[in-house]
């Protein structure tokens, strides 16, 4: 079943921010995306998001866009919490990651309160 799925090139990179102090999708968040250059140590920046109503953006990376490398996701979050009134004990969480199949289709969800952040490999 899984090598039905495995069109070479058609991963995707996808999140989501939830506001786990409300239970709510954390909207206007700003989103980068990153691709670290072997051998280090700089990034390149690949796009850039604001989450929408549903905590939600485009896709970070299209179909065919992909390659095998290590990433990071940058999200603004002080700045979305002082958009709230909030203080934030993080100015912004980075999650860094390494894509082995670019053939898969990742979701990298970020679950944030001021004092907390939580991501996983989402499905």
């Amino acid at each position: 079943q899984a090598d039905s799925m495995a069109e070479v090139g058609n991963g995707t990179l996808t999140t989501h921010v939830l506001n786990t102090a409300t239970g709510l999708p954390a909207a206007g968040l700003v989103v980068r995306l990153a691709q670290l250059q072997e051998p280090g140590p700089q990034w390149t920046e690949l796009a850039q998001r604001h989450t929408d109503v549903d905590g939600r953006c485009k896709p970070l990376l299209a179909p065919g866009q992909a390659k095998s490398g290590t990433y990071k996701l940058h999200f603004e979050t002080a700045e979305y919490w002082q958009g709230l009134g909030h203080a934030s004990f993080y100015p912004f969480v980075e999650v860094v990651f390494i894509i082995t199949n670019p053939a898969q289709k990742l979701h990298i969800p970020l679950l944030i309160s001021p004092y907390s952040y939580t991501t996983y490999r989402g499905s």
